[in-house]
């Protein structure tokens, strides 16, 4: 049933445990720190549940169906449904789609996608990366040429998750050949069952099907679906990106890898050995620098305050002590570590080599570290190109 409370009314902290009261019971105890993140396909039980209780959008205003949550709000939320154990693959609709199309969307596009991406009745897959065209996504080339009331789209896409199970894909598309490569995208939104498309699935060393590639061969879609005016697709796409990367960046992220290894450590009785105990405690120290340097921002965000590009050091900090962790994870469990089962801890099953794997692309997504770096050398200490 719908929430009786007015969340408005309450402070931070009050609203952190009101959430936290609902979610412990509510979310099903077999999903907890899941290994992997389970799939919206997977949990639609448990979005459904979501929506019913008017929690379906933490960020859409209320107008559309959503909380109504300003961004620091946004952010204890996610805390939260970390902490409870809520694992689950980013519902780009959600996330993405539905905060552009109520921002940049026509009239009609937000009347027809806005309740159905909140019902769950329209997944989505982001149709950004393109094989040469990663961190660098000026340099994309799929293109989308208009035909009367279509558009033709002919191009590759890849490493595009869960477009398997996605009914829609918003995508970047190249509509001028002769602009600067930023001038000269679009954001184009195209239904999956189209003529045209077709998904190969790509297996992650870790033996899972997430990832894909999308390829278009004369892709009509209708020029109704261009979302925002035509070649302005990269400013449209940037909108999102400082809030993603504190999202992305969140020491939450890990908060529970570096407690798996605690847990490891001690049934391995790594703490007799001062080698381990030095990179055990620089880890500690790295959490707790990230959490200071996290906290900092959300504060801004609290303040109703705008982030620069210096949120690019939370994404930095936090995907690479994410890999050391789970190196250091691999190295103490020995043998059994590199298996794809769990390693027995204590009580405790610790899903080493999955961890391992995992953390190696999260400094490639949502920009790489080599990405982050240049826009903090760049936008914050001024030096040349």
């Amino acid at each position: 049933m719908p929430d009786e409370i007015d969340l408005d009314s309450l402070d931070d902290q009050a609203f952190r445990r009101h959430i936290r009261a609902w979610l412990r019971p509510n979310y099903p105890e077999a999903w907890r720190f899941s290994d992997h993140e389970l799939t919206a396909r997977e949990t639609m039980g448990w979005i459904r549940a979501l929506n019913a209780k008017g929690w379906g959008a933490p960020g859409w205003p209320k107008e559309y169906g959503g909380m109504g949550l300003p961004p620091h709000r946004q952010v204890i939320f996610a805390e939260e449904l970390a902490l409870a154990g809520v694992s689950r693959a980013p519902e780009f609709g959600v996330a993405m789609v539905g905060p552009l199309l109520i921002q940049h969307g026509s009239d009609a596009q937000k009347a027809y996608f806005l309740p159905r991406i909140l019902s769950g009745e329209i997944l989505w897959c982001q149709g950004y990366s393109e094989p040469g065209s990663g961190s660098d996504l000026a340099s994309l080339r799929t293109e989308a040429v208009r035909d009367g009331d279509d558009f033709i789209v002919n191009g590759q896409k890849i490493w595009t998750s869960f477009a398997h199970e996605a009914d829609w894909i918003f995508m970047l598309v190249r509509t001028d050949k002769n602009a600067k490569p930023q001038e000269g995208i679009s954001f184009l939104l195209a239904d999956m069952k189209t003529p045209g498309i077709e998904v190969r699935p790509i297996v992650n060393i870790a033996g899972r099907h997430e990832l894909n590639e999308v390829f278009f061969e004369n892709v009509r879609v209708p020029a109704k679906n261009l979302v925002g005016p035509l070649n302005e697709g990269w400013t449209i796409a940037k909108s999102l990106l400082s809030f993603e990367r504190i999202t992305v960046g969140s020491p939450y992220m890990v908060a529970l890898p570096l407690e798996r290894l605690a847990t490891l450590a001690a049934a391995r009785g790594a703490f007799d050995d001062p080698a381990f105990v030095e990179k055990f405690t620089r880890l500690r120290l790295d959490m707790a620098d990230l959490m200071a340097t996290y906290v900092r921002y959300v504060d801004v965000l609290r303040r109703g305050g705008a982030l620069g590009p210096d949120v690019s050091i939370l994404k930095i900090v936090a995907t690479e002590t994410f890999q050391r962790i789970t190196e250091l994870a691999l190295e103490i469990a020995a043998e059994p570590g590199a298996q794809a089962a769990n390693v027995v801890a204590g009580n405790t099953e610790t899903p080493v080599a999955d961890q391992f794997f995992v953390s190696r692309p999260a400094t490639i997504y949502a920009g790489s570290s080599e990405v982050q770096r240049n826009i903090l050398a760049k936008a914050v200490l001024g030096l040349p190109s």
